[in-house]
């Protein structure tokens, strides 16, 4: 019996169109079809303790990212809340698609458990990556500046060393607020075949 190949590019068909840069796009499939597949399977939380009910079992990981994108969404849709150019929100998006990408590393243990400094490696990954990009050098910048914080105050490891930075501008801050509010317990958004029920 033959099982269906994962065509990982295609599981953010959806959130792709929110991006007008198309040349943002294209580089953000490129890494998309970089990712480890274990980013498509697993839950958003590897204890089921921080990410609500939505985004836990097969795919979780992929609902929280596509949950946070929607939320920036909204934000963007309201000039009173959100005031940013279009290449600046289009940036935001990529890294927020990205920024789980190596959640639990780039090979991961068995039990795919986060990996604290997971931020960092999916900056330096999309780096290494460069040349198969159409980034520009200040765009890689802008992506790990966002990313990298994303984490926001939970920023130290298991002995309580701070090993990642804390958001400090308005785009850090913009990126971890949206993380945030993804990862609420409280949140019920509904989905049908990973996608958002509108």
């Amino acid at each position: 019996m033959k099982t269906e190949t994962l065509d990982k590019i295609k599981v953010f068909e959806n959130e792709y169109t929110y991006i007008k840069n198309e040349k943002y796009v294209e580089s953000l499939k490129t890494m998309v079809g970089l990712l480890p597949d274990y980013f498509f399977e697993v839950a958003a939380s590897s204890t089921g303790k921080y990410h609500p009910e939505f985004s836990l079992g097969k795919g979780g990981l992929v609902r929280h990212t596509k949950s946070l994108v929607r939320i920036a969404i909204e934000f963007y849709n309201n000039e009173s809340l959100c005031k940013y150019t279009q290449d600046e929100m289009d940036l935001m998006l990529v890294a927020m698609i990205l920024h789980d990408g190596l959640k639990a590393g780039l090979i991961p243990d068995a039990k795919h458990y986060t990996k604290v400094e997971h931020p960092l490696l999916i900056c330096d990954y999309i780096k290494k990556n460069k040349s198969k990009l159409t980034f520009t050098d200040e765009e890689i910048e802008f992506l790990s500046s966002v990313i990298a914080p994303h984490m926001g105050p939970w920023n130290t490891d298991w002995n309580g060393n701070e090993v990642l930075p804390k958001p400090k501008d308005k785009y850090q801050r913009f990126v971890h607020m949206c993380d945030y509010l993804a990862s609420r317990k409280f949140l019920n958004i509904k989905f049908e075949n990973d996608n958002i029920v509108e």
